[in-house]
């Protein structure tokens, strides 16, 4: 079961009319989609909080160290790479208004960064990482297919360029 949490504070910052987040059944496929990608063919169970940056922040100084607020962090609660489809693969939580800038500066909608980020998270949730380029180059071609998948951006288009310069 994939459990979706609203903070209420999140549209506060928002300088858009409409909801910025992503459907409930995009986020629902965009799990699956990384899912599928990472492997974890079984339905998934995780929760996915959106909410403030305050609190963002605070969890990322908390548990990893880190200053300041950053779009998404991961808790995972298994580790692989046997991961049982009976517990929680654990949690991430979103920094909406965080998310919000970052996809303006970025020119792509709200919700399909967003949607970009939920992949991300939940393929840290299923160990994958991108401490050193050999992960990462990993983690960001299951990033990409499952963003092809829902006919979504590129993410790392860069990334296709120096693979066909090779």
């Amino acid at each position: 079961m994939i459990d979706i949490v609203i903070d209420e504070m999140h549209k506060a910052d928002s300088n858009e009319v409409d909801d910025p987040l992503p459907a409930a059944e995009n986020i629902r496929q965009a799990v699956k989609a990384a899912c599928i990608e990472a492997g974890f063919s079984h339905e998934p169970d995780l929760c996915i909080r959106f909410s403030d940056d305050e609190t963002v922040a605070a969890l990322n100084s908390l548990w990893r160290k880190k200053e300041g607020v950053t779009d998404i962090i991961s808790f995972p609660m298994q580790e692989g790479p046997d991961f049982s489809p009976d517990e929680s693969l654990g949690d991430m939580i979103l920094a909406t208004p965080f998310t919000i800038k970052e996809s303006a500066r970025l020119s792509i909608p709200t919700a399909d960064h967003m949607l970009h980020l939920i992949i991300h998270g939940t393929l840290h949730l299923l160990g994958y990482d991108h401490i050193n380029d050999d992960e990462a180059e990993v983690m960001h071609r299951h990033e990409q297919a499952a963003m092809k998948k829902l006919g979504l951006h590129n993410p790392y288009p860069d990334e296709d360029e120096d693979r066909n310069d090779v």
